[in-house]
């Protein structure tokens, strides 16, 4: 009897303690409600991290030169973001392209230049690549300022209305 007292009491504490905190129940992953997960790109000293000590939202997109929509999406969203003045939303751009001349041809050819655009060589074999599921093609995440995930597959006619801010 003492030793199941002992087991529910432990038990009881243990509940109490992690129903405190703010971020219980709240897991890493690539889903609506789990918390975002940090990318390191291996060489180099970029790091992105969640959540965003600004407050502002953060549209994280994926895309490669060899996949048309993405690419386009990437464009679509960067114009959509520089017209409205997306002063709520910060955007950032991981090119899953091997080839650097191939991720640096493609920001010039596309006109942008001077946006937040990153580069991980190792493509579909990144660790980024597979803590984002991004197996079935690439995506983005709208990302809020506590670092949860709040939608997937945003498009530049959803962005706004998700944002607070007007529909486009």
């Amino acid at each position: 009897m003492k030793i199941r007292t002992c087991v529910l009491s432990v038990a009881a504490g243990a509940f109490f303690l992690s129903a405190g905190t703010d971020r219980a129940g709240l897991t890493e992953g690539c889903r609506p409600g789990n918390l975002a997960p940090g990318i390191k790109l291996p060489g180099t000293d970029a790091e992105i991290t969640f959540p965003d000590s600004s407050g502002r939202y953060t549209l994280l997109h994926f895309w490669a030169a060899y996949d048309a929509e993405s690419r386009m999406r990437n464009v679509q969203l960067w114009n959509v973001l520089r017209r409205e003045g997306g002063s709520q939303v910060k955007m950032v751009s991981v090119s899953m392209d091997r080839l650097t001349s191939v991720f640096v041809g493609t920001v010039k050819a596309d006109r942008l230049e001077g946006t937040d655009q990153v580069h991980e060589a190792l493509g579909e074999d990144s660790e980024v690549y597979k803590k984002y599921g991004l197996k079935k093609g690439l995506r983005n995440f709208l990302i809020d300022g506590n670092g949860v995930i709040i939608a997937t597959d945003v498009t530049p006619d959803r962005l706004f209305g998700m944002t607070g801010k007007r529909e486009i």
